[in-house]
């Protein structure tokens, strides 16, 4: 009888021409590859493969079978999907991990959103720096992780896959309006997370000085209070002052720099159906 691992493995093969290859895409050693060949071939009782020189060729059965197992198997996969989608957006659970000025700005029109197209779907939402976001998506303790980056932010990774939300504009905080960085030069200043504090001083040099940090809170609230009080000056992205304004601060718009929100998958595509359904509705709330 014909199993299905078998087929999936002689496609494999058929796609990339040797066993090698095909273990690399498959995620397989290539002594297993090379162990479903030969159990294919005892299934059938035919020659698939033939040695050429140091790789392999597909012969003209090999050819056949292979050119209906990548339709077996294409369509085992689409059903797979289909049901899946099915089942998954009509209940199950997604998780998601993002930073205080997200989740209290598109987060919640989103989760409005998802419920209302998949009310059996359940959200669930935890509060995470960037940094570690991506350690729990790493570990498979979240479905998707909503973080920040600047231009010069390291890459994350290889097996993270960031999708675009928005672009963040960023702006000087301070009690006086129409100043700019360098007008700053001897102030004192209220840092925010580490990468927001990373930001803040490669700003502050382009500036031609170092910014000398006084205080550090990553609560927005916090900060904005702390200027308001005359005790500093910061930097907040807009989704921290459209989440939270006091009253007695001004805001100018650093037009040269702005932080970019993704939703960040990790492992190979495609995501899970409930995962799409997310990220969708993130992109809408936008």
């Amino acid at each position: 009888m014909l199993n299905l691992v078998h087929l999936k493995v002689l496609a494999a093969v058929a796609r990339q021409g040797s066993v090698t290859e095909a273990a690399k895409e498959l995620h397989y050693s290539q002594p297993s590859v090379s162990h479903h060949l030969a159990r294919l071939e005892a299934a059938t009782g035919a020659k698939l493969v033939q040695r050429v020189g140091r790789g392999i060729r597909l012969t003209p059965e090999g050819r056949l079978l292979a050119d209906r197992a990548t339709e077996i198997v294409g369509r085992v996969e689409a059903a797979s999907n289909e049901l899946a989608a099915q089942i998954g957006l009509n209940s199950g659970h997604v998780r998601l991990a993002g930073f205080s000025s997200v989740l209290s700005t598109i987060v919640p029109k989103a989760a409005a959103r998802l419920a209302d197209l998949h009310p059996g779907l359940e959200l669930s939402l935890t509060d995470r720096h960037p940094e570690e976001a991506l350690r729990l998506l790493r570990h498979g303790e979240i479905d998707v992780a909503l973080i920040f980056r600047y231009a010069d932010t390291p890459v994350e990774d290889e097996g993270f896959r960031l999708v675009h939300i928005v672009d963040d504009p960023v702006y000087l905080v301070s009690r006086r309006p129409g100043e700019g960085i360098a007008d700053h030069r001897r102030s004192a200043w209220i840092g925010g997370c580490e990468r927001c504090q990373d930001e803040l001083v490669t700003l502050c040099r382009r500036a031609d000085f170092t910014p000398r940090i006084a205080f550090v809170s990553d609560d927005m609230v916090v900060m904005q209070s702390f200027v308001a009080a005359g005790m500093g000056v910061t930097i907040l992205p807009g989704l921290a002052l459209r989440a939270h304004r006091l009253a007695d601060i001004e805001a100018t718009e650093l037009t040269d720099l702005s932080r970019q929100i993704y939703a960040v998958t990790y492992g190979d595509p495609p995501d899970p159906p409930a995962t799409v359904a997310l990220i969708q509705a993130l992109q809408a709330a936008v």
